[in-house]
């Protein structure tokens, strides 16, 4: 243990941000008015500190054999201090190991298992989502378009984007795959007037879209399925296709199908655009320090991620031409930090509502898990460990009548003006 205890104390004195650090022994390191402290209970969790695993010791924080004292942002610089390593730089190993993960990941991504899964993390409280994300409930990256805008108007931003880069007119046919609390579905059906289909595997989301369907009169124009994209009927083809924070769960495995499924989805000639979370590091099967495993454990289980050339190659080999792709990284990091700061504000409001389904103890091990999760993750967007990007496809149809070019093969004018044009 003393060999733990000579490490943490040497970086203590390297650190950014001050912490104070009080052992099981009830010893304290560092200054007393640090704007960190963590108190720990479990003298194993020393050697998580030492090393620079995060994750681990954001599970032992979850567990209660951490306690934390600070805000989310000083938590997180911390954080970053304590690291060793670039976690989007963890070694991918060798032939057999990316076999095992690969099987792995198929037997993970069944129907059954993964309605399980998006059930798991999408079900838990309306009412908690609701608390810090903005009033249409986007769970996904904002478009801050310009920085002064609020949450909201972010995210109507974003929506407005993926309508436009969509090229979405009225009476088209249009296919929202994972389409959350409807945002996306309702915006465009109101403000493009298109034949919006929604499809979701969280029973919550999916009730809460039909009522929203109902209550604003959109009954002949928008429907929403309780389905899995691989259970769309084969007839079921779509103008234009959007799939937003949705691919991050379906697995490296069956990426390639997936794209495949999304290609039939779509007529010759239409356009798709997916929107998610995409790996910083070109071989790494998930972020390193742990945090990949606390993300598995308590918030997504089954959530993996790619790296974007994986992501491109995948979606050509399922039959998708990509014609535009835009990194939108840094929109993520001031999401989840405005989402972060949502949820800091209202925790007594939190532990109300989370505590209508769960009890005193999971309340308190769900809050602990999501505090660290939403700031944990601003904080991997703004070093680069993860990225989001919005990649817009076509399904390429030879001769396509009202090509822009020739040799266009779709509706898309291989221009990119008339997204951002006023």
């Amino acid at each position: 243990m003393n060999k733990w205890l000579r490490l943490i104390h040497d970086r203590l004195g390297a650190l950014s941000t001050p912490l104070m650090l009080q052992l099981p022994s009830g010893e304290r390191l560092g200054p007393a008015d640090a704007p960190v402290a963590l108190r720990v209970e479990d003298p194993r969790s020393l050697m998580d500190l030492a090393l620079g695993r995060i994750g681990t010791v954001g599970e032992a924080i979850v567990e209660g054999r951490i306690r934390v004292q600070g805000s989310m942002r000083e938590v997180m610089r911390v954080a970053a201090d304590l690291l060793r390593d670039n976690p989007a730089d963890a070694a991918p190993g060798g032939l057999p190991r990316r076999l095992m993960q690969r099987w792995h990941s198929a037997a993970a991504h069944t129907l059954s298992r993964d309605r399980a899964q998006i059930q798991f993390h999408y079900d838990l409280s309306d009412a908690f989502f609701a608390l810090w994300l903005d009033p249409r409930r986007v769970y996904s990256c904002a478009y801050y378009r310009s920085p002064d805008l609020s949450l909201a108007q972010a995210q109507e931003a974003k929506l407005e984007l993926i309508c436009r880069k969509l090229q979405l007119r009225p009476g088209e046919r249009f296919l929202d795959i994972g389409c959350g609390w409807g945002a996306l579905l309702l915006w465009a059906a109101q403000q493009h007037g298109v034949q919006a289909t929604g499809i979701t595997l969280s029973r919550h989301q999916h009730a809460h879209v039909q009522a929203r369907i109902e209550a604003l009169g959109l009954g002949s124009r928008v429907r929403v399925l309780l389905c899995d994209y691989r259970e769309l009927p084969a007839e079921e083809v779509f103008d234009k296709v959007a799939s937003v924070g949705m691919f991050e769960h379906v697995g490296r495995a069956r990426l390639r199908d997936y794209f495949a499924q999304v290609a039939r989805r779509v007529r010759p000639g239409g356009l798709v655009l997916n929107h998610g979370i995409t790996a910083g590091g070109t071989d790494n099967l998930q972020l390193g320090a742990g945090m990949g495993e606390f993300i598995e454990k308590y918030i997504f289980p089954g959530g993996e991620l790619e790296h974007i050339s994986t992501v491109l190659r995948d979606a050509a080999r399922g039959g998708l031409e990509m014609v535009d792709t835009e990194n939108l990284r840094p929109h993520y990091a001031k999401t989840l930090w405005a989402w972060s700061d949502g949820l800091e504000s209202q925790l007594s409001e939190a532990r109300e509502v989370l505590g209508r389904t769960l009890g005193p103890e999971q309340v308190e091990r769900t809050l602990r898990a999501y505090r660290l999760y939403l700031a944990g993750s601003a904080l991997a967007f703004e070093q680069g460990w993860i990225a989001l990007h919005q990649v817009l496809a076509i399904r390429p149809q030879p001769g396509f009548a009202a090509e822009a070019l020739t040799g266009a093969s779709s509706v898309y004018p291989f221009n990119r003006a008339y997204m951002y044009e006023a």
